[in-house]
């Protein structure tokens, strides 16, 4: 069954809101939820991006339900049963985790319902809700089980690779498939926010991004504050090549752009209280920069924590590396750091359209961490794993030899190559 779904692919006429991509599998990306001319889909130049769309139909009288609806109850499954595919293929040792099988639990149950979703009218999100929230704790689940299986069997370069590319893909179609959901849910059930009625679903066409920036420092802020009693204090400056004087906007998803801030701005807060912790001097202030070009919004968040070794900078991004103590998932508590899921899932909601997220340290003095998200919301296409032959010879093949010389780790004892006399 899954193999089916996951395979399915319509042919001819479609919506613009439908974007081919892959070779093997069509994915049909939601762009903008609203009435368009059909187009044919062999035609490359036909698929404009999802944020561009948005902000040519912005307003909710454009807005389609039933376009929505027969478009979520195709997607939804599809990307659902990718998903699961691609988990069976990760070791048996990791699947076996307690933490692990209730995330497929979740996963199983989720699907079942979306194959009875498709049999009920547009004016009936409540299933699309329950399956969203049923998937909340997702990433600290999972997190959990990767942790549970390096703990019982350590890892080895090769499984350690195979679940860092896992769970990108795995991470990826999460956020990609709560779009899809929140999107219907906002603009077409009783799930709206009054305190931003401007809102396209889930996406704002006017994001004034000094103010998430810091929205997202005041919560962190605050949970800095439960730990260490202190907070480094928050300088901002905007530079808009485009239109100097005037704030930077942008066609964005808000809630995106806060979670990769706050984590940004968690990591540079523990650094710096952790380095400067009694200092007579206080702590140093943090320094975000906004800046505005023809191609890209970029945002450096700037501390002096002290900053991490160049050979360091790589296991940042990696689910199985942490700094920080293991949090417990049973505290009330939001964990300052630990999981070692903040940074890689923080980098995949940039480049979920198109954007990056990258670290450039000098150790002994500090951290610049930037996210660069595209300037024109025309470039902002979604960016979504394809489960083919390709992703699955990722998991079958073998680790390759090193082409390249490694330093040992250890000193060399010299003596060994003390020439015979």
């Amino acid at each position: 069954l899954f193999q089916t779904i996951s395979v399915h692919a319509e042919t001819g006429v479609l919506p613009v809101c439908a974007v081919k991509i892959g070779l093997n599998h069509s994915f049909y990306s939601p762009l903008h939820f609203g009435t368009f001319p059909t187009v044919n889909t062999n035609s490359p130049s036909c698929f404009p991006s999802y944020l561009c769309l948005v902000a040519e139909f912005s307003g909710r009288d454009n807005a389609c339900e039933k376009t929505s609806y027969m478009f979520l109850r195709k997607e939804l499954p599809v990307r659902l049963a990718n998903t699961m595919r691609e988990v069976n293929l990760l070791p048996d040792k990791l699947l076996s985790q307690p933490s692990v099988k209730l995330v497929q639990k979740w996963y199983m149950q989720s699907f079942l319902e979306l194959l009875e979703f498709e049999n009920r009218k547009p004016e009936e999100p409540h299933t699309l809700i329950e399956i969203r929230n049923r998937h909340n704790d997702v990433v600290p689940t999972m997190a959990q089980g990767v942790i549970e299986y390096k703990e019982k069997f350590s890892f080895d370069p090769f499984v350690s690779s195979n679940i860092q590319y896992f769970l990108d893909r795995f991470y990826t179609n999460r956020i990609s498939f709560r779009m899809l959901i929140n999107q219907h849910t906002l603009l077409f059930g009783n799930d709206i926010n009054p305190a931003h009625p401007k809102h396209i679903g889930s996406i704002d066409p006017n994001c004034n991004v000094a103010e998430v920036v810091t929205d997202a420092y005041e919560t962190a802020k605050m949970v800095c504050e439960q730990y260490y009693s202190a907070a480094p204090e928050l300088k901002i400056e905007e530079f808009n090549a485009k239109a100097p004087q005037i704030p930077i906007q942008a066609v964005y998803v808000p809630s995106h752009l806060f979670h990769m801030l706050f984590e940004l701005f968690k990591n540079a807060m523990r650094a710096t209280n952790e380095l400067h912790e009694g200092s007579k001097e206080g702590l140093p202030l943090i320094k975000a920069k906004v800046t505005l070009g023809k191609e890209d919004l970029s945002v450096k968040i700037s501390d002096r924590g002290g900053g991490v070794a160049l050979r360091k900078i790589d296991r940042l991004f990696n689910y199985t590396y942490s700094t920080a103590p293991t949090p417990s998932l049973d505290s009330k508590r939001v964990p300052l750091a630990g999981f070692g899921h903040g940074l890689p899932i923080s980098r995949l909601y940039a480049r979920y359209f198109q954007g990056d997220l990258k670290l450039y340290s000098m150790e002994g003095v500090g951290t610049d961490a930037v996210i660069y998200l595209k300037a024109l919301s025309s470039e902002s296409f979604e960016r979504l794993p394809v489960f083919n032959k390709s992703a699955w010879r990722h998991y079958q093949g073998g680790p390759g030899a090193d082409d390249w010389s490694n330093p040992s780790k250890e000193p060399r004892d010299t003596s060994k190559y003390k020439a015979k006399r």
